[in-house]
């Protein structure tokens, strides 16, 4: 059998890094008076990471850390590819909850610096100004072309 040269999984840090992002995410959004709907909505057509209510609109956030700015930052990395699918899942989402065109949506991005450990131990480490501080919440971060 040939190895090929390339990971279908991501390294087992990285994935923990991520999944620490969102939470931190999901507790910022909260504090900031969201209610979170779902987490993780997955179709062949690509992921949200967030869906959450904001009043009457629902958000789907996309969670971005960037370890290494030398690439540019967590925002930049939200290309017109990434935006494409998660309008994608965003639609398959509204047809499955049976949600219709009429209901607001917007695209949200949620962009951190690289998580420390002490700012991922716990809900109360979470919660400090100092850790909010890292968080950089895009509203209306895109929108789909008509």
């Amino acid at each position: 059998m040939v190895r090929l040269p390339f990971r279908t999984k991501l390294p087992r840090d990285k994935a923990n890094s991520g999944a620490r992002a969102e939470n931190l995410a999901c507790h910022y959004l909260t504090q900031q008076g969201l209610e979170i709907v779902e987490r993780n909505y997955r179709t062949q057509r690509g992921e949200i990471d967030i869906i959450a209510r904001h009043a009457e609109t629902l958000v789907f956030v996309e969670v971005r850390l960037r370890s290494n700015p030398r690439f540019g930052g967590a925002a930049h990395s939200i290309d017109a590819r990434k935006q494409a699918r998660l309008i994608s899942a965003a639609q398959h989402y509204l047809l499955k909850t049976g949600l219709t065109d009429a209901q607001p949506c917007r695209f949200d991005a949620i962009c951190m610096n690289a998580i420390t450990s002490a700012s991922s131990s716990g809900a109360a480490a979470n919660s400090s100004p100092e850790n909010n501080s890292n968080i950089d919440w895009l509203r209306d971060a895109f929108r789909p072309e008509a």
